[in-house]
């Protein structure tokens, strides 16, 4: 029974990892109105790797990433103003649709992307 559970965990996680991988855009409702992001995302089992591309159109590499059944969580540093800042982004996938979060000088900023 345990090993059939495990199968089961396994084959969703691969489902969610597969529809993952490729390019996403969309926007994060930051403090000055909506803000355009990209990302490309490539998982293998249950890591995510990839990049950012941030507003100002520099890259940032996906860190520690991880999607586990429908969740996803991963870290990238950006440079704001010569200041290299990480942010740890958490959020859910739904078919086409990437609802994720990150926090900036301590306010939530809700981010939705959909596949390119």
């Amino acid at each position: 029974m345990r090993t059939l559970l495990l199968a089961l965990t396994l084959i969703a996680a691969s489902a969610y990892a597969a529809d993952i991988d490729g390019k996403w855009s969309g926007s994060a409702e930051a403090p000055n109105g909506p803000t355009p992001v990209a990302y490309t995302f490539q998982a293998e089992g249950t890591t995510l790797t990839g990049t950012m591309t941030a507003p100002d159109g520099s890259e940032a590499t996906i860190t520690d990433g991880k999607i586990e059944d429908n969740k996803v969580s991963f870290k990238v540093i950006l440079d704001i103003q010569g200041m290299p800042l990480s942010f740890t982004f958490t959020g859910e996938l739904s078919g086409a649709e990437l609802k994720l979060t990150t926090i900036y000088r301590g306010q939530p900023i809700p981010i939705v992307a959909k596949k390119a």
